[in-house]
């Protein structure tokens, strides 16, 4: 089964302080942790963010990072306006993988190894 994964993909301009970038962020995980609660943060606010390139990555797969992804962003238009950053919105397609495989719940192993 594949899924459709959705990131968001922020640079920011030169003139743009790496402090203001990380109050916006840490705001934005603030607002989310209020909607969705500590625990779905920890599980689903995936993000990345390396400001020696100048640039932050979140994963929008889930109603989290979505939350997390508009947070953000009207956290940086306000702080550091338009001009400051662009945002990309990358669409990939992932393989869905299920966590718990059911192959061989049922053998019985007999005495001497024999199934």
């Amino acid at each position: 089964m594949t899924a459709t994964k959705i990131v968001y993909r922020f640079t920011f301009a030169r003139s743009v302080e790496q402090e203001d970038v990380q109050a916006a962020i840490v705001l934005a995980l603030f607002g989310v942790e209020s909607l969705h609660g500590r625990a779905r943060i920890r599980l689903d606010a995936a993000h990345h963010f390396d400001f020696s390139q100048r640039a932050c990555v979140i994963d929008a797969s889930n109603e989290v990072g979505v939350d997390l992804s508009r947070l953000f962003t009207g956290f940086l238009l306000r702080e550091i306006g338009d001009d400051g950053f662009q945002v990309e919105r990358i669409e990939k397609d992932a393989v869905k993988k299920s966590s718990v495989s059911h192959v061989g719940f049922n053998s019985v192993t007999k005495p001497g190894g024999a199934a």
